[in-house]
């Protein structure tokens, strides 16, 4: 019998293997691949990149595991916060000059003002909600988060603005996958804080991309690791837990002592078959969005207008945002270095209405926006690849707080981990997997798991 059996082999499974790798553990994942919802591929230097890209720094899970896996990060070096509308590209200066910048008509400029500075003021108030606290746990931490201005949406709390201005702030807030009028006014005051880089600590790339961390995490499970692994359910009896699942169209079975169900909330729901009925349920109200995301390679031999910009929001395009990775290589360059890779992100509404369209027809909307971004560009795209994540994230909507207590009271046998948990990206996918693990360990009857933060030693929560 093993001691720890993981469904799941995106970033949560693989970093709760992680920590459990010195004990009896198999990992099961339903893809040919893991990493999840993280995937990258070099190419030469350059990074083709589809999914998650900005990572957590100091003082965080994300860095212990980087420490511990001997992956290298650096500080994205471009402006998160360009901006393309109207045929004008802005790369530089104050994020609030930018409604005096663009071409717009006065109602349109005057409500982007009056609501950006209301939104500058709660970033304010975000980044001191979200500022980790002496004493406190992680849990407590991610409640507070979740609490603030979680009473209605952010369509809401903005009120109605002129077309112009509410399409300046549709592209940051639905990075969440969800739309102005489904997500929480706090979940979108953060995704500006997250932008503006106030208090969000989201600000390092991958060394070699994303797929980096998860393909060290995975070679160092080896043959723990079962791909093509479809699990059915999860059973938990009264000293033990068994998983059902189908290989090469193969029906197995695989018993343990305790299990860690690291997949998103409604493949949670459905194979944990006797979780309680009040986690079950909640499980049922977390909710997705589409993300649809492609990444090119670009073969340009001279600077670029844009190179020192990372992220670019698109309003009225196709995708809402431009990501310019080949940024991050040539930032540390002594000089401009040819070629490079970019990527497009669709997120919410905007992948509904490419999702289900040939790679090929997503390919032409794409390059025919993006020359329209970013001059010229279409024109140095030497290769180019569509990717479809049909649950891309979970986002956080009005009364999605009151859900938290349950979707994290720790089980007797199974437990659970994953970024629809919290509010903080990859760095909740890690922490819930930390804390995953460490309830696994002591139901095992180990010793509590400890890592090192910054010279102090953290117990996981």
């Amino acid at each position: 019998m093993e001691d720890t059996v993981i469904v799941g082999g995106g970033l949560a499974g693989l970093s709760a293997a992680w920590r459990l790798r010195h004990l009896d553990i198999v990992l099961l994942e339903s893809d040919t691949r893991t990493g999840g919802r993280l995937r990258s591929e070099m190419r030469g230097r350059d990074v083709l990149n589809w999914g998650g890209h900005v990572f957590a720094g100091a003082g965080t899970s994300t860095e212990q595991l980087l420490h511990e896996s001997g992956t290298q990060t650096v500080r994205i070096p471009g402006s998160l916060s360009a901006l393309s509308m109207h045929g004008r590209l802005l790369l530089r200066g104050p994020v609030a000059s930018y409604p005096l910048r663009l071409p717009l008509p006065l109602s349109a400029r005057l409500a982007v003002i009056r609501a950006g500075a209301r939104v500058s003021a709660d970033v304010l108030r975000y980044a001191r909600a979200t500022r980790i606290r002496p004493g406190e746990t992680g849990a407590q931490r991610q409640q507070r988060i979740y609490d603030f201005e979680n009473d209605r949406t952010f369509a809401e709390y903005v009120g109605a603005l002129p077309p112009d201005a509410e399409a300046l702030f549709r592209p940051t807030v639905s990075r969440s996958s969800g739309e102005p009028e489904q997500i929480s006014a706090g979940a979108g005051i953060g995704y500006f804080s997250l932008v503006w880089n106030i208090g969000a600590g989201l600000d390092r790339s991958i060394v070699g991309g994303p797929s980096a961390l998860t393909d060290a995490l995975a070679t160092a499970l080896g043959e723990r690791v079962r791909s093509g692994a479809h699990v059915d359910e999860v059973v938990t009896h009264r000293d033990h837990v068994t998983v059902r699942y189908t290989q090469d169209g193969t029906a197995h079975e695989v018993a343990a002592r305790t299990a860690i169900l690291a997949t998103p909330a409604p493949v949670t729901h459905a194979v944990g078959v006797d979780l309680p009925a009040d986690l079950r349920d909640a499980l049922a109200r977390v909710r997705y969005g589409s993300y649809v995301s492609a990444a090119f390679r670009t073969n340009e031999t001279e600077p670029q207008p844009w190179d020192d910009a990372y992220g670019i929001a698109t309003p009225q395009r196709s995708f809402s945002v431009a990501l310019n990775m080949g940024n991050v290589i040539r930032g540390g360059a002594s000089g401009r270095l040819p070629g490079g890779s970019l990527m497009v992100f669709s997120p919410a509404s905007l992948a509904d209405a490419l999702i289900d369209l040939d790679d090929e027809d997503i390919l032409d909307t794409y390059l025919a926006d993006l020359d329209a971004v970013l001059p010229g560009s279409a024109g140095l795209v030497e290769e180019a690849h569509v990717q479809r994540w049909r649950l891309g994230a979970p986002y956080c909507f009005p009364g999605r707080a009151a859900l938290q207590p349950t979707l994290t009271r720790p089980g007797n046998r199974v437990f659970l981990a994953g970024d629809y948990l919290g509010t903080l990206y990859t760095e909740t996918a890690i922490t819930s997997a930390f804390t995953a693990a460490q309830h696994a360990a002591q139901a095992l009857g180990g010793a509590a798991l400890t890592h090192t933060i910054s010279g102090r030693t953290h117990h996981d929560d």
